[in-house]
């Protein structure tokens, strides 16, 4: 027993020193902080824990929910920040997505949460950037007879693009289930969505226009690898970087339910609950509480 413990603690702490170093005590130049040695990439088996295939007559009870993880949030900061580029490695969840959407790597993604409709890149700018030409422009155009906005001089047009500090929240819808075999309550994200206002009204001083709306959604399962190899901060140990696959997965965030799969059409809380802003949080509440209800029902004779 003492030489098992004694070879788990060796395994432990080796694997820390190789994720701990990522060659900063060896690089001899700066750009070789963060390259891994021949005998470390021999090594690295680090993959996203795959999801076990669950039959669907192992599943007892499923509820789909949909949340709003806000964030404003201090549980959610390592999904928003950093939103600085420039500097550092570390990036923001939305700029991993953006920059995934527009290289390719993430091949489609979708208008709407139940995957109706592909949205392309083309698609997505009008709610990712505006162009607007000011009052001066708007003279110019006039005096100069041109009609066509791209031959405006750049000095009468305004142009706004959402970037990762724009991000206001993340939509995320999950499915909740009792898996029968294992005797227990379960999660699993079915798709994501990054969510800012109107790109029209961001900078508007009115709050009704900073209302987030989701930009575009993605299938989960399809974007785990790229996930997987993005980092987000770790507080409690920056040696040991948390991906945003880990922590998505393990939900270490916090969000409320706005909607759940109902027979009205799946109707958000707010259709039903309207300008009552503590209501509807108690009516997320009372969601959630459903669904754990249900677990310890199982569990009482």
């Amino acid at each position: 027993m003492k030489f098992k413990m004694s070879l788990l603690t060796i395994l432990a702490i080796s694997f820390l020193e190789i994720n701990a170093q990522a060659n900063i005590l060896n690089a001899r130049i700066p750009e070789e902080i963060g390259l891994k040695t021949e005998a470390q990439l021999a090594l690295d088996n680090n993959e996203p824990l795959e999801y076990g295939y669950v039959d669907d007559r192992d599943i007892l009870f499923s509820k789909m929910t949909w949340e709003k993880v806000v964030l404003d949030e201090r549980v959610n900061f390592p999904l928003y920040f950093p939103v600085d580029t420039l500097t550092g490695n570390r990036r923001s969840l939305f700029y991993h997505l953006m920059s995934n959407v527009k290289s390719g790597m993430i091949p489609t993604v979708y208008s709407d949460s139940y995957f109706s409709s592909e949205r392309t890149l083309k698609d997505l700018e009008p709610s990712l950037k505006k162009e607007e030409v000011t009052d001066a422009g708007v003279e110019w155009m006039n005096a100069e007879g041109v009609s066509d906005v791209s031959l405006v001089p750049d000095e009468y047009v305004i142009r706004r693009e959402i970037v990762a500090e724009d991000i206001s929240a993340y939509l995320i819808k999950g499915l909740w289930y009792f898996d029968k075999r294992q005797s227990e309550l379960k999660y699993r994200i079915i798709a994501i969505a990054p969510a800012a206002p109107d790109v029209n009204f961001i900078d508007s001083d009115d709050e009704a226009n900073k209302e987030p709306i989701g930009l575009f959604w993605v299938f989960y399962p399809e974007i785990r690898d790229l996930l997987h190899e993005a980092k987000a901060f770790n507080n409690k140990n920056s040696a040991v970087p948390l991906s945003f696959d880990h922590l998505l997965n393990s939900r270490r965030f916090n969000g409320y339910m706005y909607r759940e799969e109902n027979v009205y059409g799946d109707r958000e809380v707010k259709e039903y609950i309207s300008d009552n802003a503590l209501m509807q949080l108690l009516e997320s509440d009372r969601i959630k509480e459903k669904i754990r209800n249900f677990e310890q029902d199982m569990w009482e004779y």
